[in-house]
Order: structure tokens, then sequence, then C-alpha cells
């Protein structure tokens, strides 16, 4: 099904953003992909028209091995969305980032396995740079948001993607660590590879709810709770919430980034 274009910005999130839109409507989009996660929820935010997607589903009963993320984005591109905003639930690989910390990712690595991961299975060929996988833009849009704000984010890090949804062992979280990387999650690829593929600026912005495995034991460092994970979670959906409006008000009117000119060159002919 063919909808008007009626939204410029996407967000992909947990469903309590729900209650922060204002005028909303529910709408069921059609893919060649399937059906996305759940119905698009359109609402206005300073407004500008936002479509909302709860990426495991309004009842969280998709695990993230099982989202169909191709359709996700192929739903936010129906509806015209040219920026998507990614706020995930992650683990944290370094002492020096904790709960309830905020993480700006520039970088990511790969660890999944038999995701549907491109929309170019054929005879259509395209390879496509991603030595910069997130927006510039829309990073540097939401990091002076949080300076404005006054919230501390780290401005960038480097977000390991597993297949879940088993969680790391501990041998497996000291190897992430020991390269350097920031932040352990289970949904970002190929949400933010895809979006690229669809020339959709995509920022991430990774909520630390715990420390990985792999830091847990250190004298300095408590084992992570079910209860504690929840409670860092919630603590932070007011403090997201206003990332949100204020990077979403101050988003700029024309594209000029790497994403917007993604396909350019990158088709085999």
């Amino acid at each position: 099904m063919l909808f008007k274009k009626t939204a410029g910005i996407g967000v992909f999130g947990g469903s309590g953003f729900y209650s922060f839109l204002k005028g909303t409507k529910s709408i069921e989009v059609d893919t060649p992909y399937g059906p996305p996660s759940d119905k698009i929820v359109i609402g206005e935010v300073h407004g500008r028209p936002v479509a909302f997607m709860p990426r495991h589903g309004r009842n969280h009963d998709l695990p993230p091995h099982m989202i169909n993320y191709r359709a996700n984005i192929y739903a936010m591109k129906q509806l015209g969305v040219k920026y998507i905003f990614g706020p995930c639930a992650s683990g944290s690989l370094q002492p020096g980032i904790k709960p309830g910390d905020l993480v700006i990712c520039d970088q990511f690595v790969d660890r999944t396995w038999g995701r549907k991961d491109t929309f170019y299975d054929g005879p259509k060929t395209v390879h496509i740079s991603m030595a910069e996988p997130y927006c510039p833009v829309l990073r540097k849009t939401v990091i002076e948001s949080a300076a404005e704000l006054k919230i501390d984010v780290h401005p960038e890090g480097t977000v390991v993607v597993i297949q879940g949804p088993r969680f790391s062992t501990a041998a497996e979280s000291r190897w992430f660590s020991g390269q350097g990387w920031e932040v352990v999650n289970m949904t970002q690829y190929p949400e933010n590879y895809l979006a690229r593929e669809m020339e959709i600026c995509y920022v991430n912005i990774s909520i630390i709810t715990d420390y990985d495995a792999g830091l847990e034991g250190r004298p300095d460092i408590k084992p992570v709770t079910l209860e504690e994970v929840v409670r860092v979670f919630k603590k932070n959906n007011e403090k997201i919430r206003e990332l949100l409006f204020r990077a979403i008000e101050k988003i700029p009117g024309k594209r000029s980034c790497i994403c917007s000119r993604a396909l350019k060159d990158a088709i085999i002919s």
C-alpha cells in the first residue's frame, strides 16, 4: 500500500515514546519485505511530523534476531523519512562508561549472522562505503543538543553488535573490551546500514543500562541485576525525551551529508 509522504523524521525505540507525541495516529504499512515490527505512530514534535515505531513491537515480542529490519526501514522510507534516531539499551564495555550514561556512537562492529542486511540481493549490485557509518550531521546535532541541555554524553564510541538473544560470555566480553570498543548491543546492525542503503540519515544514542559480563567481578564494579537495568532505563526516559525533542527542533531543512548521496557511484552497472 502506498502512502503520501507524511513524516520527514523517524524514531525507533521503546513504547514509552508514544506518550511524548501530540496528535498521534497509527498507520499500518505494507512492504515488499513483509510486515514491520508494528504500526507506525505519526505525531508532532515542535510542529514537525515524526514517525515512531517500537523496533521490538508494541508488546516487546520480537527478539533482536527476529526483527524485520528491512521492513522497518522500508516502511519509514515510504513515509518520506529522511532522518532516523535510533536510541537503544546497551551494555558498557569500559569502566569509564557508567550505567545511566549516553554514548553517541560513531562506529560499529558487526558480530551478527544470518540477518537480512541488504535491499540489493541482485541483479543490481551495490557496494556502499561504511567508513563513516553514522550521519555526521545528525550526530553533531545530537551532541550539540545534549550540551545545550547540560546532558553529559560520550560524543563517540564503537558499538559491537552481537546476535542475541543471549548475552555475551565473560570471555567474549573481555575480548570486546580489550579491543577498546565501548558499547555492546543487539539491534544496531543491520538497522543502521539499511538506513544508509535508503539514503536516510541515521544516528545512534546508546543508553547504558549495565556493565557487560567481562567487567563484572572487578572490585570497583558491581554485577548488574534486572531490577537495576529497569530502574536505569526508566530514569533515562525523560532525559532521552528532552534530547530527542531538542535535536528534532534543530534538524536542518536541507541535507548535504554523505547519507543523502550514499548510492552515488555505489551501483555496479
